[in-house]
């Protein structure tokens, strides 16, 4: 649950936890090099663990594969990287464009379980990552029904096409550019609005063997209004400081520059008259004004999704309900990155920066495992939550000098709190037999630090 560096695990948490105790084991099974060793034989199982884990979690909690979500994240590299020929230079969805990195492509359930994932070079498009997915799949876990939920910048017009040949029974729901909506207006405008969800409503248009949805949520429309409000009026506060303070010409482009990265789409938004090379910098030559016809464009497309299916028959409720459930691939990225340490990745090589991969994703396997525990053992609490009140149960040594000269040792865990007791109860899991006392030589080195 704590993967880190091999390293951070040699040197400090192997040495801070009761591993030792638990295990029967000492702190040689933490040496750093015997854990490389391990990166290097655990890949080849990747193929027979994921398989292995569908069928657990299909057992513990009757978990359905039958609906997927598959997205793609980035994940950078410390150094160079130069034998590690996948580590390259592409679009960071780390905010880290100065590293190189790796793409990740995730295939999860709706309810956060993984089937699958590959790691690619970190230069790849990703539209030209699902064919060889939807390929992979099938040789894992065979041909069966599936439907795919993908965002609208992943498959291409070929692959949809191929999806939609009777002898793959493949069926997909993916998100399409609000440019489509304009396509087919005229269609859109004769169609009346069918309403599914309180503030949802849907418009339905068939073609060519495909169902389009134009949905349109007043919820999300007030959302994605008051964000780009937002960021559209931080951009004019800077914008107006900057004509007030009037800069140097190249100073002004700097900050110009800046603001852009700032407040993304946001600066599409304004028009901005720059100086020109041998102009100076005044109040005439460096203005700018809203584009009000463009910001009242794109507030009316605010809130509207165009999705994309070949599921004909399916109720548009259900489909929209689905589409939203995209979020759950979001958060397995976010937990990888912020709790399970992916990121940074400092290995060198090919094999070790995938195999430490495969633990970060190992651990996020036993994470959305504890949260589906949790949902009906002890709704309410995140799986981070239980292992930060889990941490309070400690192990220390209580030693005593005998009459002979010897010590004996007796390693013993806390009592847990109250609120840990009935966490422990509620999960059904029960702490090991406190360790059996050590007798040995009396030591003039200090006690032990306290151990979690």
């Amino acid at each position: 649950m704590d993967p880190g560096s091999e390293f951070r695990v040699h040197r400090q948490w192997f040495d801070q936890s009761a591993m030792d105790v638990l295990l029967g084991v000492d702190f040689a099974v933490a040496e750093k090099d015997r854990l490389y060793r391990c990166l290097d034989r655990i890949l080849k199982h990747k193929g027979d663990l994921f398989v292995h884990l569908q069928q657990r979690w299909r057992n513990l909690f009757d978990v359905s594969f039958e609906v997927l979500l598959y997205d793609l994240t980035s994940t950078y590299v410390e150094g160079e990287a130069e034998r590690n020929p996948k580590a390259k230079r592409g679009y960071s969805r780390d905010g880290r464009p100065d590293c190189k990195q790796v793409i990740v492509a995730l295939v999860i359930t709706p309810e956060g379980f993984p089937l699958a994932y590959q790691v690619m070079d970190g230069n790849t498009s990703d539209k030209t990552t699902l064919r060889g997915f939807l390929t992979k799949i099938e040789e894992l876990y065979g041909k069966a029904r599936r439907v795919w939920l993908m965002d609208r910048g992943i498959p291409t017009e070929a692959v949809l096409q191929e999806m939609r040949a009777a002898e793959r029974q493949m069926f997909y729901l993916v998100g399409t550019p609000k440019t489509r909506v304009s396509k087919y207006e005229k269609q859109w405008l004769e169609l009346p609005w069918r309403k599914v969800r309180d503030s949802v409503e849907v418009k339905l248009f068939s073609q060519d063997g495909e169902m389009y949805v134009l949905a349109k949520s007043e919820g999300r429309q007030q959302k994605e209004i008051a964000m780009r409000r937002k960021k559209l009026a931080r951009l004019l506060r800077k914008l107006r400081r900057m004509r007030k303070s009037l800069p140097k010409r190249d100073q002004l482009l700097l900050r110009i520059g800046a603001a852009k990265k700032e407040t993304g789409r946001a600066f599409g938004f304004v028009k901005i008259r720059v100086p020109g090379k041998d102009e100076e910098v005044t109040r005439n030559t460096f203005r700018f004004h809203t584009d009000r016809n463009k910001l009242q464009d794109a507030q009316r497309r605010d809130g509207h999704y165009l999705l994309r299916t070949n599921l004909v028959a399916e109720d548009p409720a259900v489909l929209w309900d689905r589409y939203m459930q995209l979020t759950q691939i979001e958060a397995a990225f976010k937990c990888l990155k912020s709790e399970l340490g992916i990121r940074p990745i400092y290995h060198q090589l090919e094999h070790r920066v995938e195999a430490h991969i495969l633990v970060a994703f190992l651990a996020y396997c036993l994470s959305v495992t504890l949260k589906h525990r949790l949902q009906v053992h002890a709704p309410g609490l995140t799986p981070r939550a239980v292992l930060e009140k889990l941490a309070s149960i400690q192990m220390l040594d209580v030693s005593f000098p005998t009459t002979d000269g010897r010590c004996l040792t007796m390693p013993r865990y806390t009592e847990p709190a109250d609120e840990v007791a009935l966490l422990l109860h509620q999960l059904q899991l029960t702490l090991p037999n406190q360790p059996p006392p050590r007798l040995a030589a009396l030591s003039s080195e200090p006690l032990p630090a306290l151990k979690m």
